[in-house]
C-alpha cells in the first residue's frame, strides 16, 4: 500500500463509487425506455486492468454481484481491448445474465496504458424471442428468449461496427428504442473513462493502478475479519420455487454453510437438477446472491468490491439447474431464482447470527411483461414491470411495505408514465392489506396492481414465484401470504392464473397481481400485552 495513507485511500474509493453513481445517473437520464430511464433497471461498474470489481454503484443487487463475473469471460472470447474498442455481451454463457441484460464493456487507457475497464449493464425491454418483453413464462430453450450477443466489438478502435448494431436492432421488436437505450449505456461508458482519467491525473496512472490494487487488499482485510467473529461451524439449509413453469414439481435448493477461520463456503450439493423450464440458472447467479447476503451478514458498509468475495468459496454442483449449460432456457434464473437463492441463503445465515437476518421477503421480483402494437400510432411496444412486496419482518421493527428487497433494487413505473408511454391502464395500485405475517416484528404488506388493456390485443408474460410456498417467518414470526395472479374480462369474471405462464388479453381486459408479504420475526405479542 506504498503511497496510500488510509486518508487518500478512502479519498480514491470514494472517487471511484462517486464515478460509478455519476454512471448511472447519465444512464437514467439518457435512456429511452421506462424501464431504465425511470425504474433504473441498470447497474455501472469499475474494474481493474485485470478485470477485477474494484467500485460499483449500488443500483441492482442482482446485475453487480453477476457483473463480478462478467468481465473476465468477455475478455478471454475478444481478447485485450484496445483505445475506442466497446464491447457488447448479453450471452448468459459468456459473462452474462439472461438475454434482457445487455452488458456494454470499454477499456480506460493512460498515457497510451490500459489501466482499467468501465462497464454497464442494462436491462432491455425487448431484445426478441417468442414473447414481446423476451421473459416467456413457459421457454424451455434459450433460443426462445431473444437475440443472443456474444461477446464482439460495437466499437473499434472508436468507429462504430454499424452491421453488429444492425443485426441486433432487426431482431428485437422497438429497434429504436434499444438504439436509445444503447447509446445512453455508451453515454455512461464516456463519462466513466473521463472520470477515470481525471484520477489519473490526480494520483498518476502507476498510483491509480497501485490504489485499486490496494482497495481491493483492504476490502478482503476487512471481510476476513468480520469472517473471524462469526461462529465456527456447520449449518444445512434449504428452500424451494414454486416450479419451473414447465411442470408442477417444486425446485428445491439444498445449501451446506461453512464457516472457519477466516473464511466461508457454499455448497449446494443436493439442489435439484437441471429443468426444462427457465429458472434454470447460470453460476454468477450464485455469486451474485451469495455477495449481497454476506454483506447483510458481515458488514454493510464493506466496499462492494471482488475482494468481499476473496474469503469465499461456492461449490454448484455439476448438471443442477445453478449450473445451467446451453441451450437451456434461463430468463427466470436471474428474476426468479437469484432471489430463493438469497432466500435459502439468508435462512441459513439466520441460524448463524439470529439478530441479524430478517425472515423472508416476498422472494420474487413478480415480472410482467406485456407487448402488442400501440394503437395510437401502430408501432409495437414492449413494457416490461416488476412489482415490489413486503420485506420481511427485522430483528430492528417490522418490515417495510410494497418495496423491491434482497435481488432487486428498482424503482416503479409511476402510473402517468406508463399511460403515456404504453396503451394500458393501472386500474388499482395499492397495499395488500393482512398480507405481511404476524410477529413481533410483523413482515410488510405486499402490493396489488391491476393493468387494463385498452383498444388492442396484447401479450402478456407473467415469470412469479411463492404462489405455492409463502416466504417463511423466523423465530416464531408466521409467513407471510402467498401471491396470486389473476385476469378479468371485460365483464369483470375472474380467472387465476399461474404463477409463469403467457396469455392473450384483449380490448378491456385485465392482468392483476396480488404480491406476496414479507414473513413475521419473532412470535407474535398477544393483543393482552401488547396493550399493557
Amino acid at each position: 500500500m506504498s503511497g496510500f495513507d488510509p486518508i487518500r485511500l478512502e479519498v480514491l474509493r470514494n472517487a471511484l463509487e462517486a464515478t460509478a453513481q455519476e454512471m448511472g445517473a447519465v444512464l437514467r437520464h439518457t435512456a429511452f425506455s421506462p424501464n431504465i430511464k425511470e425504474r433504473m433497471d441498470a447497474s455501472c461498474a469499475l474494474f481493474t486492468e485485470g478485470a477485477e470489481l474494484v467500485a460499483q454503484a449500488e443500483h441492482v443487487p442482482v446485475h453487480l454481484g453477476s457483473m463480478l463475473r462478467a468481465v473476465a469471460p468477455t475478455l478471454a472470447v475478444t481478447g485485450p481491448l484496445d483505445a475506442g474498442d466497446v464491447v457488447i455481451v448479453n450471452d448468459p454463457y459468456v459473462g452474462g445474465a439472461h438475454l434482457p441484460d445487455i452488458t456494454l464493456i470499454a477499456p480506460v487507457f493512460i498515457d497510451g496504458r490500459r489501466v482499467a475497464h468501465v462497464a454497464t449493464r442494462a436491462h432491455h425491454s425487448d431484445v426478441g424471442g417468442m414473447e414481446p418483453g423476451s421473459m416467456p413464462g413457459r421457454s424451455t430453450e434459450i433460443f426462445q428468449e431473444g437475440i443472443i450477443i456474444p461477446p464482439v466489438r460495437l466499437y473499434r478502435a472508436g468507429a462504430l461496427q454499424a452491421d453488429i448494431l444492425a443485426m441486433v436492432l432487426a431482431n428485437v421488436r422497438t429497434p429504436e428504442e434499444r438504439r436509445g437505450d444503447l447509446n445512453a449505456q455508451l453515454a455512461a461508458l464516456r463519462i466513466g473513462e473521463r472520470r477515470m482519467g481525471e484520477l489519473a491525473e490526480r494520483f498518476g496512472a502507476d498510483g491509480l493502478e497501485e490504489g485499486m490494487a490496494a482497495i481491493l487488499d483492504y476490502t478482503e482485510r476487512r471481510m476476513r475479519a468480520r469472517l473471524a467473529e462469526l461462529p465456527r461451524g456447520v449449518w444445512f439449509t434449504e428452500d424451494c420455487l414454486d416450479s419451473d413453469g414447465s411442470s408442477d414439481e417444486p425446485v428445491r435448493i439444498r445449501l451446506r454453510i461453512e464457516v472457519t477461520e477466516d473464511a466461508i463456503s457454499f455448497d449446494f450439493d443436493g439442489t435439484s437438477p437441471r429443468v426444462r423450464g427457465n429458472v434454470n440458472a447460470v453460476a454468477p447467479m450464485c455469486w451474485s446472491s451469495v455477495f449481497y447476503s454476506l454483506k447483510l451478514l458481515t458488514d454493510a458498509s464493506l466496499p462492494p468490491n471482488a475482494g468481499v468475495l476473496r474469503p469465499v468459496r461456492v461449490h454448484i454442483p455439476k448438471g443442477s439447474f445453478l449450473d445451467a449449460q446451453r441451450p437451456a432456457a434461463v430468463c427466470a434464473g436471474n428474476t426468479e431464482t437469484t432471489q430463493r437463492l438469497a432466500d435459502t441463503v439468508l435462512r441459513g445465515f439466520a441460524q448463524i447470527a439470529p439478530d441479524r437476518i430478517a425472515a423472508a421477503s416476498n422472494g420474487t421480483m413478480n415480472l410482467i411483461g406485456i407487448g402488442g402494437v400501440d394503437p395510437r400510432n401502430g408501432r409495437p411496444y414492449t413494457y416490461i414491470e416488476t412489482t415490489g412486496g413486503g420485506q420481511g419482518g427485522r430483528p430492528m421493527g417490522p418490515g417495510m411495505s410494497g418495496v423491491h428487497a434482497n435481488m432487486s433494487n428498482t424503482l416503479n413505473t409511476p402510473i402517468e408514465s406508463l399511460e403515456v408511454s404504453y396503451p394500458l391502464r393501472c386500474l388499482r395500485y395499492e397495499l395488500r392489506e393482512g398480507s405481511g405475517g404476524a410477529g413481533m416484528n410483523p413482515g410488510g404488506e405486499g402490493i396489488v396492481r391491476a393493468i387494463q388493456i385498452i383498444g388492442h390485443e396484447a401479450r402478456v408474460s407473467l415469470q412469479t414465484d411463492r404462489r405455492r410456498f409463502a416466504p417463511y417467518g423466523l423465530h416464531g414470526g408466521e409467513d407471510g401470504a402467498k401471491g396470486r395472479n389473476s385476469t378479468f374480462d371485460g365483464d369483470g369474471r375472474r380467472e387465476e392464473r399461474p404463477a409463469k405462464g403467457s396469455l392473450t388479453l384483449r380490448d378491456g381486459e385485465t392482468v392483476m397481481l396480488e404480491t406476496p408479504g414479507g414473513g413475521g420475526w419473532g412470535r407474535p405479542v398477544p393483543a393482552s400485552q401488547a396493550a399493557e
